[in-house]
């Protein structure tokens, strides 16, 4: 009798014993030519399928196909029958595990819409079957507390589990809101990112930051980076909270023209047109009398400007009284208080009569508070 039929014979006799068949198989197989053991192997394996089969019919209703089913646990079947070792004990366990396994990860690796962890994915399933029977036994669907304690775990981990299913087949972007509206779910997802909109911008402000005088622009860093107040700024700096609001005024208001602009405008907040100082100190003699006039900001970048200016007018030869006309100087910091003060003393020593006249009421303030309008005479 051929190896084929004696195989075939111990199949009808067992009535589908698959150990039965598969130590005759063994056995066989050790004594058989590669020929022959093609053609007990592939006995083997027909005798064996309508097992896959019912283990592959276990798996149903979890959106696979059946036919496809049958496939992956025909093919666990192959690699049972050629793994299989008659001294490792029976068959039909061993062949029970390689199946259940090949279909096990046929739904890991094909089936899930999202990329799971394996411990994730066989704690969902476990979860999904112990959820069925306690909701037979409790009449009622089972707490997170007690699907935890029916299969051992943490009530963290069933929670992980749960959320965990929804990535076996998550909704399509594309699938429509309602029934009859033409929008899409991925129609409501996301929105305008302003951040990603304002990255031109930002690196524009932040080339032309570069343009500013290193005052201006460590004045802007404080204000909007270091959220300081102006008052703060002033301390820091040595000049007034006024100086400052009209200092990060011109800056903002030629960042905003900078920014409209093909080409960035010329700074004029230090120079006036022309090239010329903001501040500028002109002086008119009449007899023995010499008029200094003032045009533009006193303050620590301009004082010493103005010192020098006042220093030559009280020593000029000749001359008896200095007038300073203040009309046009908006603004007087800490340093131009200095200055005139020095203007003061300076003309004192030289015994010329010095005075101011048209100070505007801001400066006239900060002569009063700083004291000098005691010692510093109006004309």
């Amino acid at each position: 009798m051929s190896a084929r039929g004696q195989v075939g014979e111990a199949a009808e006799n067992t009535l589908e014993d698959l150990d039965a068949a598969a130590l005759a198989y063994a056995e066989r197989r050790a004594a058989a030519s590669p020929a022959e053991v093609e053609t007990l192997r592939d006995d083997m394996v027909r005798f064996c399928l309508p097992f896959a089969g019912r283990l592959a019919r276990r798996y149903r209703g979890r959106g696979e196909q059946l036919e496809d089913l049958e496939q992956v646990a025909r093919l666990g079947l192959v690699k049972a029958v050629d793994r299989y070792d008659p001294e490792r004990g029976s068959f039909t366990a061993y062949a029970v595990i390689t199946i259940s396994g090949e279909l096990k990860r046929h739904f890991r690796d094909r089936t899930w819409g999202v990329h799971v962890p394996r411990r994730v994915q066989d704690l969902s399933l476990e979860v999904g079957h112990a959820s069925m029977v306690l909701t037979s036994v409790l009449a009622r669907t089972p707490t997170v507390a007690e699907l935890a304690e029916r299969l051992g775990v943490s009530e963290a981990a069933v929670l992980e589990a749960v959320e965990s299913a929804a990535g076996y087949s998550p909704a399509s972007l594309n699938a429509p809101v309602s029934g009859e509206g033409e929008q899409e779910f991925g129609d409501l997802l996301g929105g305008v990112d302003d951040d990603l909109e304002a990255v031109t911008d930002k690196l524009t402000v932040a080339e032309l930051l570069l343009r500013l005088p290193a005052r201006e622009r460590r004045m802007l860093a404080m204000r909007f980076y270091g959220n300081r107040t102006q008052a703060e700024i002033a301390a820091e700096l040595g000049i007034s909270q006024m100086h400052v609001s009209r200092l990060l005024s011109r800056a903002l208001a030629w960042l905003r023209e900078a920014m409209l602009s093909d080409v960035p405008p010329r700074w004029e907040a230090g120079e006036a047109r022309g090239g010329h100082h903001g501040m500028q100190v002109t002086a008119e003699r009449e007899a023995a009398l010499l008029t200094v006039r003032v045009r533009g900001e006193v303050d620590r970048d301009t004082a010493e400007r103005l010192r020098v200016g006042l220093r030559h007018a009280v020593s000029t030869p000749g001359v008896t009284a200095v007038v300073v006309e203040l009309s046009a100087v908006p603004l007087v910091d800490a340093a131009g208080v200095g200055v005139l003060l020095d203007a003061v003393h300076a003309a004192g020593e030289a015994g010329i009569h010095l005075c101011v006249s048209g100070t505007q009421p801001y400066v006239a303030r900060i002569l009063a508070v700083s004291g000098l309008a005691g010692v510093l005479r109006r004309c």
